[in-house]
């Protein structure tokens, strides 16, 4: 676990510099920043990204990922500390992702990150991801003190802080929206290069028919395992359709041709307007009027259009990021790891686990002050 010290917190004449270690899913990233706490200023230094990538129609596993992570954690890290120009001597710590995420991935990177802290002598913090991903979306976009819509691969909430806690307002009630866009992509037989969510988002932008899905919000929350299923179910029509015509056959009359990009527009469709809606909720409730989105869906033009609108239409703005930062890189890591670090807080080595259910309200935000 991640322990405060008995220490008070870090100064320094000059910038601190941190190297952050991520790969809880299948993106090795790895990255060096600096910050100087006496003028707030952050710098990104690195941003070295290894990707695995399986083939359409498929899945990464947890072994075959994390035999990637340690494939390439030496060159990707190696990269990263050659792009900054900083040496392991300069280093004020050593970040990893605690978690959430997928245990196999998760440990090969830990055990690297306890790797280097042996090696270089150098202090651990085990790192929240979403909270990662949180601080580098605030610190890019200079959003204060936003809502936050967290949507990724593994992860789907609403968040807003309070009293040194990142709140969860709302999340979903089973798979992620990431997850759901990524496993119709394989319904789909999508290519997943470079991310099968950016290859649905090129098709939904050549569609416009609306198909019939369920819309699935209750409360705060969503819910995505139904309008998946019955997504299938339409791709399967879709499939039979293509078949018959191949055949020489006909479709029925009044019945409508079923295509894959009409496919992907109502699924992007339906799953973002529920997102607007529960982040408008939360805006409501907190008195907010900015929304910051972060995660990998988060580069997705469409969302970030839709969440624009009811932003301004509550008078109120969106942030969002560039896939060099939404989508899960080692800075991110490095950046929420130095952050409390600099606040006293360590992990031992013995404790330097992973915890692939890691929430985000778990985390003391002892950086941050009311």
């Amino acid at each position: 676990m991640t322990v405060a010290s008995t220490k008070q917190p870090r100064h320094a004449a000059g910038p601190l510099y941190a190297l952050g270690l991520e790969g809880s899913a299948n993106k090795l990233g790895i990255g060096v920043l600096s910050h100087d706490p006496a003028t707030n200023q952050t710098t990104i230094l690195s941003n070295v990204r290894h990707t695995f990538v399986s083939p359409p129609g498929t899945g990464f596993l947890p072994k075959d990922t994390a035999k990637h992570h340690r494939t390439h954690f030496a060159s990707v890290c190696a990269a990263a500390l050659r792009d900054a120009g900083v040496s392991p001597a300069q280093l004020s710590c050593i970040c990893y992702t605690k978690g959430p995420g997928m245990g196999a991935p998760l440990t090969s990177v830990a055990v690297g990150a306890r790797a280097l802290s042996l090696l270089w002598e150098r202090p651990l913090v085990g790192v929240n991801h979403c909270v990662g991903h949180i601080e580098m979306g605030r610190v890019i976009t200079g959003a204060s003190n936003p809502v936050v819509l967290y949507v990724s691969g593994g992860n789907t909430q609403v968040i807003a802080y309070a009293s040194q806690r990142y709140r969860i307002f709302g999340e979903t009630l089973d798979i992620a929206v990431g997850n759901c866009i990524d496993r119709f992509a394989r319904t789909l037989r999508i290519p997943n290069d470079p991310f099968p969510g950016y290859n649905v988002e090129q098709l939904a932008k050549k569609g416009g028919v609306l198909l019939d899905l369920p819309y699935a919000v209750k409360g705060m929350d969503c819910s995505f395992s139904g309008i998946l299923a019955a997504a299938d179910v339409l791709a399967a029509q879709m499939f039979a359709q293509d078949k018959l015509l191949a055949a020489g056959g006909a479709l029925k009359e009044g019945e409508t041709r079923i295509t894959p990009e009409d496919l992907c527009f109502t699924l992007q469709e339906t799953v973002y307007a529920m997102l607007v809606e529960i982040t408008e909720r939360a805006m409501a409730h907190v008195g907010s009027r900015q929304v910051l989105v972060v995660g990998g869906v988060g580069c997705n033009e469409r969302l970030q259009e839709m969440m624009g609108r009811m932003a301004a239409d509550r008078g109120g703005s969106v942030y969002a990021t560039d896939e060099r930062f939404c989508i899960d890189n080692g800075i991110m890591i490095a950046l929420a790891g130095l952050l409390a670090w600099e606040t006293g807080f360590e992990t031992r080595l013995e404790d330097s686990t992973c915890t692939q259910r890691f929430r985000t309200d778990e985390v003391h935000i002892a950086w941050r002050e009311d």
